[in-house]
C-alpha cells in the first residue's frame, strides 16, 4: 500500500458557530496534539494546533455575525495532525480542495459542505476520474416531488381532446389527414411520458 507524504488543503473553508468553536476548542488537546488560541481584535481568534514532534497548524478565523469562518491553506505531513484537521474538516463541513499526496501519484479531493463531491488522480502522465457523486438525498427528493412531467402530461391531454374535437368538425380529407399526423405525435409522446 502506498504511503502518504503529505496533506495539502487549497484554499479551504470552514464555518463554527461560536458554541461549536468553544466545543472544538475543549477537545483539540489528544496525547498528540495541543492547541494556542489568540485573540485579536473584533472577535477573530488565531488557533494554533501543534503536534508533539513539533509540526503545527495555524487556523486564522474570522468572526462574521454569529459565525467563525475560517480560510485553510496549509500542507501537513504529520499523520495526527493531519487526522485532527481531516475531522475538524468534516465535522464542520469544509468546503475546498484537500489534496493527498504520495510518491509517485496525488489524490485530488473536493469537499463541499464535509462531503466529498470529486476524486481524481494525478499521475505525472495525466488526470483520471476515480469518483464523482451523483445525487445528494436532498436532490432526489426535488426530482421526486417535481410534478412537471404530470403537467407535461395533462396539457398534451388536453391538446390531444382539441385535436379529437377538431377532427369531429372537420369536413375534408386533407384536414383529417393532418389532424390525424398531429395526433399520432401526441399520441406517441403521451405514451413515452406516460412510460
Amino acid at each position: 500500500m502506498a504511503q502518504r507524504l503529505a496533506t495539502e488543503y487549497v484554499n479551504a473553508t470552514l464555518q463554527m458557530t461560536e458554541f461549536q468553536m468553544n466545543q472544538f476548542l475543549l477537545t483539540a488537546d489528544t496525547c498528540y496534539i495541543s492547541h494556542r488560541v489568540k485573540i485579536l481584535g473584533g472577535g477573530e481568534q488565531e488557533v494554533v494546533l501543534e503536534e508533539t514532534g513539533g509540526e503545527e497548524v495555524l487556523l486564522s478565523f474570522q468572526r462574521k455575525g454569529n459565525i467563525y469562518v475560517c480560510a485553510l491553506t496549509c500542507t501537513i505531513v504529520n499523520p495526527h495532525l493531519n487526522n485532527a484537521i481531516r475531522k475538524l474538516f468534516v465535522t464542520y463541513r469544509g468546503t475546498g480542495t484537500v489534496n493527498r499526496i504520495y510518491n509517485t501519484f496525488t489524490m485530488v479531493y473536493y469537499y463541499e459542505g464535509g462531503s466529498v463531491r470529486r476524486i481524481s488522480e494525478l499521475t505525472p502522465v495525466g488526470s483520471k476520474l476515480v469518483y464523482q457523486h451523483k445525487h445528494s438525498l436532498a436532490e432526489m427528493m426535488r426530482l421526486y416531488k417535481s410534478d412537471a412531467i404530470e403537467r407535461e402530461i395533462e396539457s398534451l391531454r388536453h391538446h390531444i381532446n382539441s385535436l379529437l374535437d377538431l377532427r369531429n368538425t372537420v369536413l375534408g380529407d386533407k384536414e383529417i389527414l393532418e389532424v390525424d399526423v398531429q395526433l399520432a405525435l401526441a399520441t406517441q409522446k403521451l405514451f413515452e411520458l406516460e412510460a
